[in-house]
């Protein structure tokens, strides 16, 4: 049930290890992955706190490169996936400090990321603002589309022998199925109980002036006078800039959200000033009370799993979430691996409809 990435590749392994699978989705690839913007960051989305989390991440961007390859010869469908490495940067003296701070406990877990002076950094992206203070190279964190993410997982799936089914089952009791996978995204509240809730982002598309690429090839992912923002360049001359992070359900695109962006976004890049705008848009993210996913069977519900509450993660997460998801459903026992995930983790036993 669902048909983001992570259900689709899912549903993708499934039927590789000969299951005989049914996709429910009224809209497949309509959800947060529409609106995300496919950053691989294992190391410059490691946070205070989150170890358990961070060490996931890594194993799944570890995964991404068979994956991304497997994947694009399966569909022929080109993903867009990209390896210059992230800068991360400070736009201020404060900005570089909270920034410093992060790099420091990251650095403490072993992680690949690397303190640039400012020279360095314009040495390696001459489009930085000359203002920038300071920042630090993640080369292992990479990038893909998401939008050809999901074009080439439906593909792939399809020529797997998985049945799609246009109509959303609205109660679980309605599927007939020896196991049902619920990979829906904020739609898993509703019918399981869960504690997912969504988390609204706001992020805009640029085209690159004259049809060519970007000026800068580098993820970049910065703080501007205390603001946070990314931007992910793409071949085809696109710029994703993003995202806010608001507790709220809508999906409407604010005046002041495009404006937080583009400030931050030209104050580190001042070319996007004569970018064109082609798009905003806001999409929400499933996120739960500690941000962290849910995989594993409901209590009591050994038939069901979730594949849910992945939040800012779920592009770079799908690899090692379809794995663990796929080979729990094969073989009935539970990797290590999700021990620290399992719906169980909350002090209220969920409910399914």
């Amino acid at each position: 049930m669902g048909a983001g990435p992570v259900g689709l590749a899912i549903a993708w392994r499934c039927a590789q290890r000969g299951l005989r699978v049914s996709v429910y989705d009224d809209r497949p690839g309509s959800g947060a992955s529409h609106v995300a913007a496919g950053m691989l960051s294992p190391v410059a989305e490691a946070y205070f706190g989150e170890h358990e989390l961070t060490a996931l991440l890594v194993e799944s961007a570890a995964r991404w490169p068979d994956f991304a390859a497997e994947l694009a010869g399966a569909s022929g469908v080109d993903l867009g996936y990209r390896t210059e490495g992230t800068l991360v940067v400070g736009l201020t003296a404060d900005d570089l400090a909270e920034a410093g701070r992060l790099w420091a406990y990251q650095q403490g877990l072993g992680l690949p990321i690397t303190p640039l002076r400012p020279s360095a950094l314009r040495d390696r992206e001459p489009a930085l603002a000359t203002r920038v203070r300071g920042g630090a190279v993640a080369p292992g964190d990479h990038q893909v589309d998401p939008r050809r993410l999901v074009a080439a997982l439906r593909v792939a799936a399809e020529r797997a022998g998985v049945e799609f089914r246009p109509a959303r089952v609205g109660v679980l009791s309605e599927v007939d199925a020896r196991v049902t996978v619920v990979a829906a995204g904020c739609g898993t509240a509703p019918l399981t109980g869960l504690p997912v809730r969504p988390v609204k982002g706001q992020v805009l598309r640029l085209r690159a002036p004259g049809g060519g690429p970007p000026g800068f090839r580098h993820v970049i992912r910065g703080y501007a006078d205390g603001e946070p923002v990314y931007l992910v360049p793409r071949g085809s001359g696109e710029v994703v800039v993003g995202a806010t992070v608001e507790e709220r359900a809508d999906t409407e695109v604010t005046a002041g959200g495009v404006l937080r962006l583009l400030r931050a976004a030209a104050e580190l890049v001042p070319e996007l000033t004569e970018y064109e705008l082609v798009e905003a848009v806001a999409g929400l993210r499933p996120g739960t009370p500690d941000n962290a996913p849910v995989i594993g069977a409901l209590p009591g519900r050994p038939d069901v799993l979730a594949a849910t509450g992945h939040h800012r993660h779920g592009i770079v997460l799908t690899p090692v979430t379809a794995d663990l998801v796929t080979e729990l459903i094969v073989t009935g026992e539970p990797d290590p691996a999700l021990a620290p995930f399992t719906p169980d983790r909350f002090a209220k036993e969920p409910r399914w409809n």
